[in-house]
Protein backbone atom coordinates (compact mmCIF):
# COMPACT_ATOMS: atom_id res chain seq x y z
CA UNK A 1 0.00 0.00 0.00
CA UNK A 2 2.82 2.60 1.11
CA UNK A 3 4.69 1.84 -2.89
CA UNK A 4 1.77 2.62 -4.19
CA UNK A 5 0.65 5.98 -2.48
CA UNK A 6 5.13 6.20 -3.24
CA UNK A 7 4.27 5.90 -6.86
CA UNK A 8 1.08 8.20 -7.03
CA UNK A 9 2.87 10.92 -5.25
CA UNK A 10 6.00 10.27 -7.96
CA UNK A 11 3.74 10.50 -10.73
CA UNK A 12 1.53 14.01 -9.38
CA UNK A 13 5.02 15.18 -8.71
CA UNK A 14 6.21 14.76 -11.92
CA UNK A 15 2.85 15.76 -13.61
CA UNK A 16 3.04 18.99 -11.55
CA UNK A 17 6.65 19.70 -12.88
CA UNK A 18 6.19 19.00 -16.09
CA UNK A 19 3.19 21.62 -15.80
CA UNK A 20 5.23 24.12 -13.83
CA UNK A 21 8.77 23.75 -15.87
CA UNK A 22 7.64 22.85 -19.09
CA UNK A 23 4.38 24.40 -19.70
CA UNK A 24 4.55 27.76 -17.42
CA UNK A 25 1.53 26.85 -15.48
CA UNK A 26 1.16 28.91 -12.07
CA UNK A 27 0.97 27.12 -8.75
CA UNK A 28 -2.93 27.67 -8.66
CA UNK A 29 -3.26 26.50 -12.47
CA UNK A 30 -1.70 23.66 -11.35
CA UNK A 31 -3.31 22.95 -8.21
CA UNK A 32 -7.12 23.31 -10.33
CA UNK A 33 -5.89 20.86 -13.07
CA UNK A 34 -4.92 18.51 -9.95
CA UNK A 35 -7.22 18.95 -8.28
CA UNK A 36 -5.01 19.43 -4.76
CA UNK A 37 -4.82 22.45 -2.71
CA UNK A 38 -2.02 25.30 -3.89
CA UNK A 39 0.34 24.43 -0.89
CA UNK A 40 0.13 20.62 -2.34
CA UNK A 41 1.80 21.69 -5.32
CA UNK A 42 4.42 23.57 -3.47
CA UNK A 43 5.06 20.39 -1.81
CA UNK A 44 5.09 18.35 -4.93
CA UNK A 45 7.65 20.48 -6.93
CA UNK A 46 9.69 20.28 -3.88
CA UNK A 47 9.86 16.81 -4.10
CA UNK A 48 10.05 16.35 -7.56
CA UNK A 49 13.49 18.53 -6.99
CA UNK A 50 14.28 16.47 -4.03
CA UNK A 51 14.28 13.13 -5.82
CA UNK A 52 15.91 14.53 -8.74
CA UNK A 53 12.99 14.31 -11.31
CA UNK A 54 13.52 17.90 -12.10
CA UNK A 55 17.08 19.58 -12.84
CA UNK A 56 17.24 22.81 -12.95
CA UNK A 57 20.60 24.48 -14.86
CA UNK A 58 21.22 28.15 -15.40
CA UNK A 59 23.28 28.80 -18.41
CA UNK A 60 24.80 32.60 -17.80
CA UNK A 61 26.23 33.68 -20.77
CA UNK A 62 28.71 35.68 -18.64
CA UNK A 63 30.13 32.62 -17.42
CA UNK A 64 31.55 31.13 -20.89
CA UNK A 65 32.90 34.79 -21.90
CA UNK A 66 35.97 33.92 -20.63
CA UNK A 67 36.44 30.61 -22.27
CA UNK A 68 35.73 31.92 -25.35
CA UNK A 69 38.58 34.83 -24.82
CA UNK A 70 40.91 31.96 -24.02
CA UNK A 71 39.91 29.68 -27.44
CA UNK A 72 40.13 32.93 -29.70
CA UNK A 73 43.49 33.77 -27.92
CA UNK A 74 44.81 30.00 -28.75
CA UNK A 75 43.31 29.67 -32.32
CA UNK A 76 44.82 33.61 -33.53
CA UNK A 77 47.79 33.61 -31.60
CA UNK A 78 46.57 36.57 -29.58
CA UNK A 79 47.95 38.52 -26.49
CA UNK A 80 44.42 38.71 -25.60
CA UNK A 81 40.73 38.04 -26.89
CA UNK A 82 38.13 40.02 -24.45
CA UNK A 83 34.82 39.11 -25.53
CA UNK A 84 32.22 41.10 -24.46
CA UNK A 85 28.11 39.86 -23.83
CA UNK A 86 25.65 41.12 -26.80
CA UNK A 87 21.63 40.51 -25.83
CA UNK A 88 20.77 40.25 -29.48
CA UNK A 89 23.55 38.93 -32.94
CA UNK A 90 22.70 42.39 -34.66
CA UNK A 91 24.95 44.82 -35.75
CA UNK A 92 24.12 47.93 -33.75
CA UNK A 93 23.51 46.40 -30.54
CA UNK A 94 26.87 44.49 -30.72
CA UNK A 95 28.75 48.15 -31.66
CA UNK A 96 27.27 49.67 -28.59
CA UNK A 97 29.05 46.64 -26.49
CA UNK A 98 32.19 46.09 -28.27
CA UNK A 99 32.33 50.13 -28.12
CA UNK A 100 32.08 50.41 -24.66
CA UNK A 101 34.13 47.31 -23.71
CA UNK A 102 37.17 48.75 -25.42
CA UNK A 103 36.54 51.65 -23.56
CA UNK A 104 36.97 50.15 -20.49
CA UNK A 105 40.08 47.99 -21.33
CA UNK A 106 41.80 51.61 -22.97
CA UNK A 107 40.89 53.10 -19.48
CA UNK A 108 42.88 49.77 -17.64
CA UNK A 109 45.98 50.31 -19.40
CA UNK A 110 46.51 53.39 -21.34
CA UNK A 111 49.12 54.39 -19.17
CA UNK A 112 52.02 57.49 -18.91
CA UNK A 113 53.80 58.60 -22.10
CA UNK A 114 51.75 56.11 -24.61
CA UNK A 115 51.43 56.62 -27.70
CA UNK A 116 47.86 55.91 -29.46
CA UNK A 117 47.16 55.64 -33.18
CA UNK A 118 43.61 55.66 -34.20
CA UNK A 119 41.33 55.86 -37.08
CA UNK A 120 37.76 56.61 -37.76
CA UNK A 121 34.66 55.25 -38.74
CA UNK A 122 31.60 54.95 -36.88
CA UNK A 123 32.63 51.75 -34.45
CA UNK A 124 35.67 54.00 -33.38
CA UNK A 125 33.39 57.18 -32.68
CA UNK A 126 31.21 54.82 -30.58
CA UNK A 127 34.08 54.13 -28.71
CA UNK A 128 35.25 57.67 -28.37
CA UNK A 129 31.88 58.45 -26.66
CA UNK A 130 32.31 56.04 -24.18
CA UNK A 131 35.85 56.84 -22.70
CA UNK A 132 35.53 58.34 -19.81
CA UNK A 133 38.42 61.53 -18.42
CA UNK A 134 41.61 59.27 -17.36
CA UNK A 135 44.14 62.41 -16.76
CA UNK A 136 47.66 61.33 -17.41
CA UNK A 137 51.16 62.90 -18.62
CA UNK A 138 52.86 62.86 -22.17
CA UNK A 139 49.86 60.78 -24.11
CA UNK A 140 50.31 61.31 -27.33
CA UNK A 141 47.06 60.57 -30.09
CA UNK A 142 47.97 60.24 -33.55
CA UNK A 143 45.49 59.83 -36.73
CA UNK A 144 46.38 56.52 -38.49
CA UNK A 145 45.21 57.56 -41.66
CA UNK A 146 43.54 60.52 -43.63
CA UNK A 147 40.30 61.96 -42.54
CA UNK A 148 39.13 63.90 -44.92
CA UNK A 149 35.81 63.13 -47.16
CA UNK A 150 35.02 63.65 -50.99
CA UNK A 151 31.30 63.47 -49.66
CA UNK A 152 28.87 64.94 -46.79
CA UNK A 153 28.93 61.11 -45.62
CA UNK A 154 30.03 61.34 -41.79
CA UNK A 155 33.49 59.80 -41.01
CA UNK A 156 33.45 61.19 -37.46
CA UNK A 157 37.31 61.67 -37.78
CA UNK A 158 38.03 65.05 -36.00
CA UNK A 159 34.95 63.96 -33.50
CA UNK A 160 36.90 60.66 -32.57
CA UNK A 161 40.14 62.19 -32.36
CA UNK A 162 38.98 65.25 -30.28
CA UNK A 163 37.48 62.82 -27.72
CA UNK A 164 40.37 60.47 -27.62
CA UNK A 165 42.27 63.79 -26.37
CA UNK A 166 39.63 64.98 -24.35
CA UNK A 167 39.52 61.84 -22.17
CA UNK A 168 43.47 61.57 -21.23
CA UNK A 169 44.00 64.91 -21.41
CA UNK A 170 46.10 66.10 -24.58
CA UNK A 171 45.90 67.20 -27.88
CA UNK A 172 45.07 65.36 -31.27
CA UNK A 173 47.38 65.62 -34.16
CA UNK A 174 45.34 65.48 -36.80
CA UNK A 175 46.24 63.79 -41.05
CA UNK A 176 44.30 66.42 -42.61
CA UNK A 177 44.44 64.20 -45.92
CA UNK A 178 41.75 62.17 -48.27
CA UNK A 179 42.90 58.82 -46.67
CA UNK A 180 43.16 57.83 -50.80
CA UNK A 181 44.26 59.81 -53.82
CA UNK A 182 43.18 59.82 -57.13
CA UNK A 183 46.66 59.24 -58.27
CA UNK A 184 49.49 57.73 -56.59
CA UNK A 185 51.96 60.87 -57.75
CA UNK A 186 49.78 63.46 -55.96
CA UNK A 187 49.98 60.99 -52.94
CA UNK A 188 53.87 60.56 -53.20
CA UNK A 189 54.02 64.68 -53.42
CA UNK A 190 51.73 65.71 -50.82
CA UNK A 191 53.70 62.76 -48.12
CA UNK A 192 56.72 64.82 -48.71
CA UNK A 193 55.54 67.94 -46.99
CA UNK A 194 57.42 67.69 -43.69
CA UNK A 195 54.51 68.31 -41.28
CA UNK A 196 52.95 65.37 -42.93
CA UNK A 197 55.68 63.14 -42.58
CA UNK A 198 56.23 63.69 -38.87
CA UNK A 199 52.00 62.92 -38.43
CA UNK A 200 52.82 59.59 -40.19
CA UNK A 201 56.09 59.05 -38.28
CA UNK A 202 54.41 58.98 -35.17
CA UNK A 203 51.70 56.83 -35.96
CA UNK A 204 54.65 54.59 -36.60
CA UNK A 205 55.69 55.43 -33.16
CA UNK A 206 52.34 54.43 -31.79
CA UNK A 207 52.65 51.55 -29.33
CA UNK A 208 49.22 51.53 -29.06
CA UNK A 209 46.79 51.49 -31.86
CA UNK A 210 42.61 51.29 -31.85
CA UNK A 211 41.05 50.49 -34.95
CA UNK A 212 38.20 48.78 -36.48
CA UNK A 213 38.12 46.74 -39.99
CA UNK A 214 35.36 47.49 -42.63
CA UNK A 215 33.87 45.53 -45.19
CA UNK A 216 33.11 45.00 -48.71
CA UNK A 217 29.39 45.14 -48.59
CA UNK A 218 27.23 47.61 -50.76
CA UNK A 219 26.88 49.86 -48.08
CA UNK A 220 30.60 50.17 -46.80
CA UNK A 221 31.64 53.57 -45.28
CA UNK A 222 34.41 53.42 -47.67
CA UNK A 223 32.52 53.02 -50.82
CA UNK A 224 29.52 55.57 -49.42
CA UNK A 225 32.61 58.34 -48.93
CA UNK A 226 33.39 58.56 -53.29
CA UNK A 227 36.55 57.04 -53.36
CA UNK A 228 36.09 54.24 -55.75
CA UNK A 229 34.22 54.15 -59.06
CA UNK A 230 32.10 51.20 -59.94
CA UNK A 231 34.71 49.03 -61.72
CA UNK A 232 36.95 49.76 -58.64
CA UNK A 233 34.12 49.13 -56.15
CA UNK A 234 33.38 45.88 -58.00
CA UNK A 235 36.98 44.76 -58.04
CA UNK A 236 37.08 44.97 -54.57
CA UNK A 237 33.97 42.87 -53.67
CA UNK A 238 34.97 40.04 -56.12
CA UNK A 239 38.79 39.74 -54.11
CA UNK A 240 38.26 41.44 -50.49
CA UNK A 241 37.30 40.46 -47.38
CA UNK A 242 37.49 43.82 -45.55
CA UNK A 243 40.06 46.97 -44.75
CA UNK A 244 41.81 48.63 -41.80
CA UNK A 245 42.80 51.95 -42.11
CA UNK A 246 41.63 51.86 -45.85
CA UNK A 247 44.10 49.30 -46.76
CA UNK A 248 41.80 46.03 -48.62
CA UNK A 249 43.01 42.61 -47.92
CA UNK A 250 41.55 39.35 -48.63
CA UNK A 251 40.56 36.25 -47.08
CA UNK A 252 44.64 35.57 -46.33
CA UNK A 253 44.89 39.05 -45.24
CA UNK A 254 47.32 40.07 -47.94
CA UNK A 255 46.76 43.07 -49.74
CA UNK A 256 44.46 42.56 -52.84
CA UNK A 257 45.02 45.51 -54.71
CA UNK A 258 48.51 47.27 -54.86
CA UNK A 259 47.94 49.89 -56.89
CA UNK A 260 45.08 51.45 -54.52
CA UNK A 261 46.85 50.41 -51.64
CA UNK A 262 49.68 52.99 -53.14
CA UNK A 263 47.14 55.70 -53.80
CA UNK A 264 46.40 55.10 -49.77
CA UNK A 265 47.47 57.51 -46.77
CA UNK A 266 48.62 56.49 -43.39
CA UNK A 267 50.16 53.03 -41.76
CA UNK A 268 50.98 50.18 -43.69
CA UNK A 269 48.95 47.35 -42.32
CA UNK A 270 52.70 45.54 -41.82
CA UNK A 271 53.30 48.21 -39.21
CA UNK A 272 50.55 47.12 -37.07
CA UNK A 273 52.38 43.69 -36.22
CA UNK A 274 54.78 45.56 -34.46
CA UNK A 275 52.79 47.35 -32.24
CA UNK A 276 52.47 46.76 -29.01
CA UNK A 277 48.59 46.42 -28.47
CA UNK A 278 47.22 46.94 -31.95
CA UNK A 279 44.06 46.29 -31.09
CA UNK A 280 40.71 45.86 -33.54
CA UNK A 281 37.42 46.18 -32.05
CA UNK A 282 34.73 44.73 -34.33
CA UNK A 283 31.39 42.52 -34.19
CA UNK A 284 28.55 41.51 -35.53
CA UNK A 285 27.59 38.84 -38.68
CA UNK A 286 28.19 41.89 -41.42
CA UNK A 287 31.89 41.93 -39.94
CA UNK A 288 33.02 38.40 -39.33
CA UNK A 289 34.43 37.32 -42.43
CA UNK A 290 37.01 40.78 -42.24
CA UNK A 291 37.55 40.31 -38.54
CA UNK A 292 38.53 36.58 -39.28
CA UNK A 293 40.80 37.71 -42.62
CA UNK A 294 42.01 40.31 -40.47
CA UNK A 295 43.31 37.75 -37.76
CA UNK A 296 44.53 35.43 -40.15
CA UNK A 297 46.44 38.37 -41.54
CA UNK A 298 47.43 38.54 -38.05
CA UNK A 299 47.52 43.05 -37.59
CA UNK A 300 45.86 42.54 -34.68
CA UNK A 301 47.02 41.14 -31.54
CA UNK A 302 44.35 42.12 -29.31
CA UNK A 303 40.46 41.60 -29.83
CA UNK A 304 37.52 42.94 -28.61
CA UNK A 305 34.54 41.44 -29.71
CA UNK A 306 30.97 39.85 -28.68
CA UNK A 307 30.61 36.31 -28.15
CA UNK A 308 27.97 35.51 -31.59
CA UNK A 309 30.95 37.02 -32.84
CA UNK A 310 33.63 35.01 -31.24
CA UNK A 311 31.26 31.86 -31.47
CA UNK A 312 31.30 32.08 -35.49
CA UNK A 313 35.24 33.09 -35.41
CA UNK A 314 35.43 29.32 -33.46
CA UNK A 315 33.36 27.46 -35.65
CA UNK A 316 35.33 26.99 -38.59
Amino acid sequence: MTDKIDLDKQRLSIEAARLYYLSDYSQQDIATRLGVSRPTVSRLLQYAKENGFVRITIADPLEDLDALGIALTQKFGLQTARVCYSPQNEYREIRTRVATAAAEYLEENVQDGDIIGITWGTTMYALALELRHKPLRGVEIVQLKGGVSHSQVPTYAAETANLFAEAFGTVARYLPLPVIFDRIELKKMVEEDRHIQRIIELGRQANIAVFTVGTVEEDALLFRLGYFDEQQRQQLQAVGAGDICSRFFDDRGQICSEEINDRTVGIDLSELRRKERSILVAGGPRKIRAIRAALTGRYANILITDQFTALSLLAD
